[in-house]
């Protein structure tokens, strides 16, 4: 799946889509060759740390900085969409995780493997998701084969034992996974549903705007942070 293709997967209307693919690939690749920072396109970049590092240096530019001002942050926007874009498609960032893991030699072997579990959703955090939340969280639906055991606080941001914690989890349509994952969904204290203003024809996604959660006391600082780090930070910053 390509870039574009992506970004109309997740909602974003055919223009959004071809702007931010079109600056990915046009004025940003541009920029970054005048820096001397490549010499192809970035939209061949596939590797995420590759981009990650690349993304750092251009922000930094002046020759994007004010044309990214005049333009209201949209190419700040479209950085962001691409690294997310490649995170989804590669997965590097579970991959790495599980690595990391695996190479770490301070925990034992049960914690490893539990870690491992709920990094992939699944074993004693995902068996917790069912028993508590019984269908996804946001629409009812029961059959739990279908359903993926989300982070609320994202991994890479937890320490282990928020990792392994069930109640830093919610179950979801893998629909409903992705948008929150990506930061385009979050939610009040009262469970009642937040959409990001980026997050166009979110009615297609099943989405509606008085939907709501039924949270508990042990969910609330998860779905803080949530709310303050990950929703629309990534479209944002």
């Amino acid at each position: 799946m390509n870039f574009k293709n992506w970004l109309l997967q997740i909602g974003k209307s055919e223009r959004s889509a071809q702007s931010y693919s079109g600056a990915i690939s046009g004025a940003i690749t541009q920029w970054a060759k005048q820096a001397g920072l490549i010499q192809g396109n970035l939209i061949d970049i596939d590797n995420i740390k590759e981009f990650t590092q690349l993304s750092k240096v251009l922000r930094k530019l002046d020759l994007f900085i004010e044309p990214d001002t005049r333009g209201k942050g949209m190419y700040r926007a479209a950085l962001n969409h691409y690294a997310k874009y490649l995170e989804d498609v590669n997965q590097e960032d579970i991959k790495d995780d599980i690595e990391t893991l695996l190479d770490n030699k301070t925990i034992g072997k049960t914690e490893k493997s539990q870690l491992i579990s709920a990094r992939l959703g699944q074993g004693k955090f995902r068996r917790f998701q069912i028993d508590h939340w019984q269908c996804c969280a946001l629409t009812g639906y029961s059959d739990t084969r279908f359903l993926v055991a989300s982070h609320i606080k994202p991994w890479r941001d937890a320490d282990n034992t928020e990792r392994l914690d069930c109640y830093n989890g919610l179950l979801l349509l893998p629909n409903l996974d992705k948008v929150f994952d990506l930061g385009f969904i979050t939610f009040k204290p009262t469970g009642d549903i937040i959409i990001s203003k980026h997050l166009e024809s979110f009615k297609t996604l099943g989405l509606s705007r008085d939907m709501k959660l039924d949270l508990q006391e042990a969910h609330l600082n998860y779905m803080s942070y949530h709310r303050d780090v990950v929703f629309e930070k990534g479209f944002n910053s």
